[in-house]
């Protein structure tokens, strides 16, 4: 497939949301998350590629401003009037999550982190596979990270959706460019697919490590220090953010604005990184702070949630070309895989 992109285009859409990006160092903290107060249920084991064992999990996956889209409405948290924001039953929903493809600075072997990069060739080309495996599910809403490289992963996989619904990047960071951006026709909203882009869910801030070369960092700093740096749970980089730290502002955002899209019923795919993503499934999946350090995620790899009565339940994680044999459908999902069918006969 021959794709060309102005990358000057990309960069431009996501200015507004990166300058958002310096909060994440004033959100530092030493609070650990405590897997008791998540109202998830612990899966059985994770599906991973070649194993469902303890020891390195490579799993595939499948992210924002603050404010929400003019083109889908929030749907509020359900709550127990006591504070508790548990949810109550809902519909089945599906969650997608993807990390993005490969990056330029992936391919340099260098610390990105919260550095706004562009996908490479071989990126743009693992997100098309990516859509390639998703363009029978349902989707209704994205969410990414502010950055380019989860952006371009997100539209591009849609490009490849069987419903060729049209992404839309909604943008709320001012009063004025809310009402610019403002669609009008009732009938092409419904062709639209809002997509809503948060810093919450951008990769770790590597602080001082960014833009450094993985390997001779570590020739320079010793590879225990690096790995300590890159793999601990609470340990951050040199003026950056740990793990722990990513997972409080990246499972908060998901918990506030995801779950309750979810919970109305509708179908979201999450666009982001390797590590929000890492804490959003050390959420889901209940590992632990010593778990979550073995977790591995491949680039431009969907993965697939169903969530039913307020709990996820993973359905599979694709290694083939498509998802048939991969994605263990439920009924609701085999039903819009034939609606889908009718439609292009």
């Amino acid at each position: 497939m021959n794709c060309s992109f102005s990358f000057v285009c990309w960069i431009r859409m996501t200015a507004a949301a990166a300058t958002a990006h310096h909060a994440i160092v004033s959100t530092r903290s030493t609070r650990l998350w405590n897997a008791k107060n998540s109202r998830f249920d612990k899966n059985v084991c994770l599906v991973s590629v070649g194993s469902c064992c303890p020891g390195n999990r490579k799993l595939g996956l499948l992210c924002a401003s603050g404010s929400q889209s003019s083109v889908t409405e929030p749907v509020q948290q359900p709550s127990n009037g006591k504070g508790d924001h548990s949810p109550k039953k809902s519909k089945e929903s599906s969650l997608i999550l993807i990390r993005h493809g490969e990056s330029m600075w992936n391919e340099k072997n260098l610390f990105t982190g919260c550095v706004d990069v562009p996908l490479t060739p071989k990126g743009v080309q693992e997100a098309i596979e990516a859509g390639s495996r998703i363009r029978n599910l349902p989707i209704d809403v994205i969410y990414t990270s502010s950055m380019v490289r989860a952006q371009m992963t997100a539209m591009l996989a849609m490009m490849q959706h069987r419903r060729k619904k049209v992404p839309i990047i909604m943008h709320n960071e001012s009063e004025q460019a809310h009402s610019w951006s403002k669609i009008y026709s009732e009938d092409t909203k419904k062709l639209s697919i809002p997509v809503i882009t948060a810093w919450q869910l951008n990769e770790r801030m590597y602080g001082e490590l960014q833009g450094l070369n993985k390997q001779e960092t570590a020739d320079q700093f010793g590879k225990e220090q690096v790995h300590e740096w890159r793999r601990s749970y609470g340990i951050p980089p040199p003026n950056g953010e740990s793990l722990e730290m990513c997972a409080e502002r990246a499972v908060s955002y998901f918990n506030d604005q995801v779950v309750p899209q979810l919970t109305s019923g509708k179908h979201v795919m999450v666009a982001a990184h390797a590590n929000s993503l890492r804490s959003i499934i050390m959420h889901l999946d209940r590992l632990t702070s010593q778990e979550v350090i073995s977790l591995e995620l491949s680039t431009g790899i969907p993965m697939l949630y169903i969530f039913k009565e307020g709990k996820f339940v993973r359905r599979g994680s694709p290694v083939g070309p498509s998802e048939a044999s991969v994605y263990a459908y439920t009924k609701n999902l085999a039903q819009y895989r034939q609606k889908l069918d009718s439609m292009v006969q």
